[in-house]
């Protein structure tokens, strides 16, 4: 294992050098946000309006789409991935995944738009799509696709999926009861049965056990991060002192870059945001609208619910008080499970530590439900074909089986994993989508001509002149 471990870090480091990943996302989101004219600003209330439009009978709408996105989105790294960019970036971390986040949603708009626009119809009634098509149709390079496909079923039935199951079984090492070799044992056990009862049912049960926990789950959270900013309001000055100084601590940050506020900021921003990566568009190409350029703009909204509200609370939540941050950076790694359970238990009390908890029961299993639901239409592109029931059922086993090992996996590993395959995404997605941006924009000036006339935007691919067939827009 340490050898693997050793080979999946090597990758990741060149990964995360300043001019590969962390460029292509902050510099590409840069040049679409001017591209789109800054719609996160002037359309964030459109999107807000787009988001409870009904879908044909059968299809699937805007909302539960989004759900489902944000379901992989809003997760265990909301809570333990926001805590480890803390407390090994410091608090500056926080800053640098608003700046990805602002900028990311471009990037969400322009890779969910393309993926409406390049949508398949599905067996069971409804559409998908996602890159993989996008890189076959409009850039002719199916083996890309393939790729691409790849990298994201190892990204989330593999490093992302194993990651939440070992960040879940993480927040129960401050209870008396844990036992470090049976307790991860059982939980991922645990895990394993419901995620496998939940994944045979098929893709619409995905989509409708998502609408209702994601909602529940992000409520609940916000709200107990805004009871402990009120207790803490004369620490909070003293809290974005901390992360502003240490966003612009220069001298720090380039003194040692990867282990900067940035690439923290970077990497755990990515993480959870997933804004860029190409792994959204797999769910938006999934919602039945009448305009490719409405779910562009629903997934940008999920960024922004992701990091500037979710992530936000957790960071707030826990610079607010006055826990030690640094007491959690450990030679043996971060504890970042007991940094937010003891942030909260100097509030609550023990109440802390168990809503922590609970808290990460509902982000795990919604992560791990989001994330496999990008990966079944993917193996198909791959083999360029419907999926018999046998590999379905094979594949749904192994992804079940997987969230086991990533209970009792160690931690370096299963970031480490999370890290390359997500940075491996990043750089085959966000050159396609600068490259066919240009599509992206076209639709969304229709968009806005339409709404200026006073219409409900329909979209015919020949109104911007695309030349490709499409499925759903000739």
């Amino acid at each position: 294992m340490t050898a693997i471990d050793n080979i999946v870090l090597a990758i990741s480091n060149i990964l995360y050098q300043p001019f590969i990943v962390p460029l292509l996302l902050i510099a590409g989101g840069i040049y679409l946000t001017f591209r789109c004219k800054f719609l996160q600003i002037g359309m964030f209330g459109e999107a807000c309006k787009v988001i409870m439009e009904k879908p044909h009978e059968g299809g699937v709408s805007s909302f539960g789409a989004l759900m489902v996105s944000t379901a992989s989105r809003v997760g265990t790294g909301n809570i333990i991935g926001v805590s480890t960019a803390i407390v090994c970036g410091g608090p500056g971390a926080i800053f640098w995944m608003w700046i990805t986040a602002f900028f990311g949603g471009a990037s969400a708009f322009v890779e969910s738009t393309l993926a409406q626009i390049y949508k398949k119809k599905d067996n069971d009634g409804t559409s998908k799509g996602g890159p993989a098509f996008y890189m076959k149709d409009a850039l002719g390079q199916r083996w890309l696709g393939v790729i691409f496909s790849i990298f994201i079923i190892f990204t989330y039935m593999i490093g992302y999926n194993m990651l939440a199951a070992y960040n879940l079984q993480s927040t129960f090492a401050a209870f008396s009861f844990y036992h470090e070799k049976s307790t991860p044992f059982i939980i991922g056990l645990i895990l394993c049965v419901l995620f496998g009862v939940i994944v045979l049912g098929g893709a619409k049960r995905l989509i409708n056990v998502t609408e209702v926990l994601v909602p529940i789950m992000g409520v609940m959270y916000v709200v107990v991060a805004i009871i402990v900013l009120i207790i803490n309001i004369p620490n909070l000055g003293h809290m974005f002192g901390m992360i502003f100084s240490s966003a612009f601590d220069f001298e720090a940050i380039f003194g040692g870059f990867a282990g900067s506020c940035i690439m923290y900021g970077v990497k755990r921003g990515l993480y959870s945001n997933e804004a860029g990566m190409g792994s959204a568009p797999n769910a938006a190409a999934r919602a039945d609208v009448s305009h490719p350029a409405k779910q562009g703009l629903v997934q940008m909204l999920s960024v922004f619910i992701d990091t500037l509200l979710i992530c936000t609370a957790t960071a707030f939540m826990c610079l607010s008080t006055k826990v030690d941050l640094a007491a959690y950076n450990l030679p043996d790694g971060p504890n970042a499970a007991g940094y937010v359970q003891d942030s909260l238990a100097s509030v609550f009390g023990g109440f802390g530590p168990a809503f922590i908890a609970i808290a990460m029961c509902f982000f795990a299993f919604t992560t791990l439900i989001g994330n496999y639901s990008y990966c079944e239409s993917c193996y198909e592109f791959i083999i360029n074909r419907e999926a018999s029931k046998v590999e379905l059922v094979i594949m749904r086993i192994v992804a079940s089986i997987l969230i086991l090992l990533g209970a009792v996996a160690s931690a370096s590993l299963v970031w480490d994993i999370a890290d390359m395959m997500q940075g491996l995404m990043v750089i085959t997605n966000v050159p396609s989508i600068l490259i066919l941006g240009g599509i992206a924009f076209r639709c969304l000036d229709d968009y806005r001509k339409q709404k200026a006339e006073g219409l409900n935007p329909i979209f015919k691919a020949s109104s911007i002149g695309l030349k490709q067939k499409t499925e759903y827009w000739n």
